[in-house]
């Protein structure tokens, strides 16, 4: 439809439906008036957004799209040795208005960041834009023409609620929004979530230049909570899992700790680089390939030859990756639960293993603090009060690190009536804003039917 068209609808009470579905009861009004800045920033004059001379498609026909951002649930650190990972897609997205174009231009505007423009008549990598979006959209469109596609160009105005660096995967969420755009425009619409995901794992890789695994695009692709299994990497085993914390009596929340994320990059490559050794060690290519049993045989040998942290992180990974199936099993009982005893029993067993996953992180994982820093452990921190918190009120909850480790954030499940006074506390240690509720929501990266 056309922008005034998109206007009018949104303030109807068919999209106030369509963005409670997205966003929660409590955010309706704000979605609204973020979807309509962004109609408005295509269609009006300056200082509003595009100037005219340079857009002159979106004029027409205006599209509706976005990509959810990701949590992770269980499995930290097992996906890039082919483990298991439980996550969901969440409220927390980008969006954009999207007009087709008839060249090979791809003009995309996102609040806050420097305007990206791609022409993509030619998909061949570009050396200086390695760590840039424009790699992104221009890897992403040449995964579509090595599928038989023929991607065009596009004009889009976005804005991403995706928090950066809280382990919510902003840049995920970016790529298979694009992704979508793409396989809508000019793909007929036909590619499935985990498709997309790949699209963008392998521009993320080829076109960007980081060796991202596929966890956090399957998740923010696919919509709901899904348990993701990496066994066969060419064709992960996706199942959606029917979660919402909320009715389970908990405000999931992600305490962000505002730690340095410099430096960390040796951190975060030498726990794959770990298990890879080890594996290699049993004449494996991934940890998957072998099993605790084996390795737990040859302990003393593996300590020897790559040092106690490897062999550590290598239990980690076996343990973790039980534990997601346990996860898993936990919330499909809570789902099928006849009454409220088994309800309850299906929660408890599933707090505690988020709490088992985050003491292995702790422990034995060791992606809470980086060795470089030990005087700064905003993480570790975070855990401890959350831990106290979560004890003396009670012992209902959990918590656990959340995404990669050494600096950002953690996760925690506090009981709805706690949350406020959890929320106090941990704004008042880590600062105002540093703790976000989060939902799980039906929808990952999608064209929205306005």
């Amino acid at each position: 439809m056309n922008g005034k068209a998109l206007l009018d609808y949104l303030n109807s009470s068919a999209a106030a439906d369509q963005l409670v579905s997205l966003y929660g009861s409590d955010e309706p009004d704000a979605a609204r008036r973020r979807y309509a800045s962004l109609v408005e920033g295509l269609i009006l004059d300056e200082p509003s957004g595009f100037p005219k001379n340079e857009f002159p498609e979106t004029a027409g026909e205006l599209r509706v799209f976005t990509a959810a951002g990701r949590t992770e649930l269980g499995g930290n650190h097992t996906d890039h040795n082919r483990g298991k990972v439980l996550a969901a897609s969440i409220q927390l997205d980008s969006a954009a208005i999207v007009a087709p174009r008839k060249d090979k231009k791809v003009f995309f505007r996102s609040t806050g960041y420097p305007d990206v423009s791609v022409d993509i008549s030619d998909l061949s990598p570009q050396t200086a834009e390695k760590g840039t979006t424009e790699a992104l959209v221009r890897g992403i469109a040449a995964e579509f023409a090595a599928r038989g596609f023929a991607p065009g160009g596009f004009t889009a105005n976005a804005d991403s609620t995706v928090l950066p660096g809280s382990g919510l995967s902003s840049s995920a969420a970016v790529e298979v929004l694009f992704g979508r755009i793409f396989d809508k425009l000019y793909g007929g619409g036909r590619l499935s979530a985990l498709e997309i995901a790949q699209i963008g794992q392998k521009a993320e890789n080829n076109y960007f230049g980081k060796p991202c695994g596929l966890m956090d695009q399957t998740a923010c692709a696919s919509g709901g909570a899904v348990a993701i299994d990496f066994a066969d990497l060419a064709a992960p085993q996706v199942k959606q899992i029917n979660f919402d914390p909320a009715s389970a009596g908990f405000v999931l929340c992600v305490v962000n700790t505002w730690g340095n994320h410099a430096d960390l990059t040796p951190d975060y490559a030498a726990i794959p680089e770990e298990m890879y050794a080890a594996a290699k060690f049993f004449g494996k290519t991934v940890l998957r390939e072998t099993n605790l049993e084996t390795v737990l045989s040859r302990a003393a040998e593996l300590r020897k030859a790559l040092g106690d942290r490897a062999l550590l992180r290598s239990i980690h990974f076996f343990n973790e990756n039980d534990r997601v199936t346990a996860m898993q099993q936990a919330l499909e009982q809570l789902d099928a639960g006849a009454n409220t005893e088994a309800k309850q029993r299906a929660v408890n067993a599933y707090l505690a293993l988020v709490n088992e996953s985050g003491d292995s992180s702790w422990e034995l994982l060791q992606n809470i603090y980086s060795p470089k820093d030990p005087a700064n452990q905003g993480l570790t921190t975070a855990l401890a009060l959350s831990k106290e918190f979560i004890r003396t009120q009670g012992g209902s909850g959990a918590c656990r690190v959340h995404g990669g480790g050494f600096a950002g954030t953690i996760q925690a499940y506090i009981p709805t009536e706690l949350f406020e006074s959890y929320r106090n506390i941990m704004d008042t240690i880590f600062g105002e804003k540093s703790v976000t509720p989060i939902r799980i929501r039906p929808v990952g990266a999608e064209e929205l039917q306005f």
